[in-house]
């Protein structure tokens, strides 16, 4: 077993087992949708994600710190060049 002081990048190094509490709801949703057997790699890539979008908004906070807001009008124009769709200017997705 890997000494729980080793840095590995998200997604890397070995399995390790936890316990969890989810609500039955939400687990039956998971079992419905990749098995009893899939559960734990829908989990990790569940958490993943999440990881991954925390580090995002940890991102353009520092980033709205350093620069201010994104401007709405500007944000709505770029995507809309995105996503091919007309731009409302008011930034809100459609």
């Amino acid at each position: 077993m890997a000494d729980e002081n080793t840095d590995f990048p998200l997604g890397d190094g070995p399995a390790s087992g936890i316990s969890v509490s989810l609500t039955a709801g939400t687990l039956q949703a998971i079992r419905e949708r990749v098995g009893k057997r899939g559960v734990s790699a829908y989990l990790e890539k569940a958490a993943q994600r999440q990881i991954e979008r925390d580090n995002l908004d940890d991102l353009i906070a520092d980033f709205d710190k350093t620069h201010g807001p994104a401007d709405p009008e500007a944000v709505a124009a770029k995507r809309a060049k995105l996503t091919g769709t007309p731009s409302s200017g008011t930034g809100a997705a459609a």
